[in-house]
């Protein structure tokens, strides 16, 4: 019986046609993930220093923040490392770990995209209703349930993907592990999980986008029903950052797992949109357009010392 469990280590190739360019990437994508993780710590501060955005709609801006911090993260050190002229090699575990986080995360944001939707529909469309409806109980639940259903779906691909025998070629002709390239490394067959793979990492993005667009369906309906000019532009501008993220976040997601025929060196630059600069435009686009996030940021960047004061 032939060992099946010869494959310990991984090598990243990294983003393909990018031979001699790793210092230039190096110093780009290091500024992406610094930018990243200052502005959505800062969003993270603002939010918590001022009791003013102590609200549902902040309160899931505020998870979304922790999770731009760590989805980049799950690739960017690695990335970085070898860029930098370092090893290029990845454990087994240290791949099934960085499948499963980089799924752990980008489904609970989709779940939490979703949520906010919801959460903007009822804002609008109940607003005498708004603080029952969104309780700090339903907060809390609809939180913790977007983790939760996450982790499911994470677990189940990671598992899907690495119940596979890896024996032969090592070599990840991509800058972390994914899906679509770790299949290519497997000895066996793996047409009919990529099939189930295709339908679940489809469908799940599908359910919740319609999910948003019949939340949003419902909101235009009912900003156009306000009369006055003022209050329509103030329901758009608040729903205008939120939709902006989530087309950020879709494109991507389509483009990479949705299309039949798969071009690795667009994949790879769709990626790096995804996991680098889509997070770093997020605070960005929520505090541009949003002048309470912006008071409360001029706020703390002016005076941190009250922020343990209101924790």
């Amino acid at each position: 019986m032939r060992n099946l469990s010869v494959v310990t280590q991984f090598i990243l190739l990294g983003i393909p046609n990018t031979e001699g360019l790793e210092t230039m990437l190096f110093v780009l994508f290091l500024s992406f993930y610094i930018f990243t993780l200052m502005g959505n710590l800062l969003i993270l501060l603002a939010i918590i220093s001022s009791t003013r955005l102590h609200t549902p709609m902040y309160f899931f801006l505020c998870k979304l923040s922790i999770f731009d911090i760590f989805f980049p993260s799950v690739s960017s050190p690695k990335m970085l490392f070898y860029l930098s002229g370092n090893s290029r090699a990845i454990s087994y575990a240290g791949c099934v770990c960085q499948l499963f986080f980089y799924h752990f995360l980008g489904c609970t944001e989709c779940f939490l995209y979703t949520v906010m939707a919801y959460d903007r529909f009822v804002a609008i469309c109940y607003p005498l209703r708004y603080s029952i409806i969104m309780s700090h109980r339903v907060c809390a639940i609809l939180a913790t349930g977007t983790s939760f259903f996450g982790c499911i779906q994470a677990i189940f691909l990671t598992t899907l993907t690495f119940q596979l025998p890896y024996c032969g070629p090592n070599e990840v002709d991509y800058y972390f592990c994914d899906i679509p390239v770790m299949l290519k490394l497997a000895c066996a067959d793996t047409s009919a999980l990529e099939m189930v793979g295709f339908i679940s990492v489809g469908l799940m993005p599908l359910s919740c986008f319609l999910l948003i667009l019949t939340s949003y369906s419902c909101i235009v309906f009912a900003i156009l029903q306000i009369r006055s000019a003022e209050g329509r532009r103030r329901a758009f501008s608040t729903c205008s950052a939120h939709l902006t993220a989530i087309l950020l976040f879709y494109m991507p997601v389509v483009l990479i797992y949705l299309r039949p025929t798969p071009s690795p060196w667009l994949d790879a630059t769709v990626q790096v949109l995804n996991n680098l600069v889509t997070p770093m435009l997020n605070p960005l686009i929520y505090s541009l357009r949003n002048q309470e996030v912006k008071s409360s940021l001029w706020k703390f960047l002016h005076n941190p010392s009250f922020l343990p004061e209101q924790l």
